[in-house]
């Protein structure tokens, strides 16, 4: 992750006219758990090439298949590597809107934006820093790199009620509550929906099992292995696969914890619309 915010977005070579109406993976920090794996996979490969053994994601991690815009540093993983992805793109970012290029609306590029609850957020986040307490003021404070979380939420929040076909807005409870019907809905939002032969023939389960966290964090390539993606930071790739629990806060977090940060949220959130 960069150190700070930038001011201002510059457009990257692989946001061109190529990548026309290609979907973005917008997600709120962090990304470990506030965007399960299985969400960002690769919309190429046929689903039914799971059953063969040879999808991408039984031998690739998520995190490579959907590369971040802004991470890693683009001295060790340069842009060429973004241009070469086929078209439709499918990059992955944790960027405002505010700081998205230009070019993604102007080349009318899709937004998925996934969240995810907030005390569900500190916890994770509170395991993946392993930094303690100074990583849920971090969280809390303005300064951190990618603002407050509740700036973050309401930003594509709005979006998504102004431009509801270019920005779908989802959060992380209800899609684990109904794997199925977000995986139709997200198919249909990417003008790509399943036929009924499609469904007919549990397409759309097998997509799931794929995708799902118990499935993809057994795979070796997300459970052993070092690897870099932040300049100079090796990190092991279980690190990205931790419990991707429902109200896992509960087993961190006292009462009083979790009434503080629910006022909070509420009253950032106050008359959006937005809630948790």
């Amino acid at each position: 992750m960069t150190q700070q915010a930038a001011t201002s977005v510059s457009l990257p070579r692989w946001c061109t006219p190529s990548s026309r109406g290609a979907p973005t993976m917008c997600s709120s920090p962090p990304t470990q758990s506030a965007a399960p794996p299985g969400s960002r996979c690769s919309p190429s490969p046929s689903p039914t090439a799971a059953a063969a053994g040879d999808h991408p994601l039984l031998t690739q991690s998520p995190h490579d298949l959907v590369p971040f815009v802004e991470v890693p540093f683009h001295h060790l993983h340069p842009l060429a590597a973004l241009d070469a992805l086929p078209s439709p793109r499918l990059p992955s970012t944790h960027m405002p809107p505010q700081l998205l290029p230009r070019r993604v609306a102007e080349l009318g590029c899709r937004i998925v934006y996934l969240c995810r609850e907030p005390k569900d957020v500190v916890v994770s986040l509170w395991h993946y820093m392993n930094k303690g307490l100074r990583a849920v003021c971090r969280w809390l404070l303005p300064v951190r790199q990618y603002g407050p979380i509740w700036d973050h939420c309401l930003g594509y929040w709005k979006k998504s009620m102004e431009e509801p076909d270019m920005v779908l807005f989802l959060k992380y409870g209800d899609m684990m509550a109904d794997p199925a019907g977000h995986v139709k809905k997200l198919a249909e939002f990417l003008r790509a929906p399943f036929t009924d032969e499609e469904v007919g023939a549990g397409v759309v389960e097998e997509v799931v099992r794929l995708c799902s966290f118990e499935k993809l964090s057994r795979l070796p390539v997300n459970s052993s292995g070092v690897v870099d993606r932040s300049s100079g930071r090796p990190m092991e790739n279980s690190v990205f696969f931790r419990k991707g629990e429902v109200g896992d806060w509960k087993n961190y977090l006292t009462e009083e914890m979790a009434k503080k940060l629910d006022a909070v949220i509420e009253e950032k959130l106050k008359g959006s619309g937005l809630t948790f």
